[in-house]
């Protein structure tokens, strides 16, 4: 996934091996503090890679948050995956975990995502920098 052209478009480019392996490592110590983080995802049929979802700590502008991120292969595109392993997280949040008013963020640009939060009822909060970068940050309002 870190090497795909075009996953990584839409999030902040390319990452070495080396950066990938910190990235795995952060993820696997916020399982080990939080009890959650990041799932692999696989499809059923043949058991090839379709991304990783999960709910995460984050900090958005110097604030700390629960962040529902989600990442897809490029084929895997457009079939409404996102959206169904979204409810999914959300729920597993809300009614699991007792979490309230998670984020989820995006590049500007990247309306495929942004389109993905407000078929889970995330509403548009404002526009931020992440990774010196503009985004945009939807919560839930539930």
């Amino acid at each position: 996934m870190h090497g795909d052209v075009r996953v990584m478009a839409t999030l902040g480019g390319l990452r070495s091996d080396e950066v990938s392996a910190a990235f795995l490592a952060a993820s696997l110590k916020h399982w080990r503090t939080h009890g959650y983080g990041l799932w692999i995802w696989r499809d059923p049929a043949n058991g090839a890679f379709v991304g990783r979802a999960g709910l995460r700590h984050t900090t958005v502008e110097g604030k700390p948050e629960i962040e529902l991120a989600y990442a897809l292969m490029a084929e895997y595109w457009g079939r409404g995956l996102a959206t169904e392993i979204g409810r999914v997280l959300l729920a597993f949040g809300e009614e699991r975990l007792g979490l309230t008013g998670i984020v989820a963020f995006t590049l500007t640009t990247n309306r495929g995502s942004q389109n993905v939060m407000k078929k889970l009822g995330l509403r548009y909060e404002r526009d931020i920098a992440h990774d010196k970068e503009p985004h945009v940050l939807y919560r839930t309002m539930r």
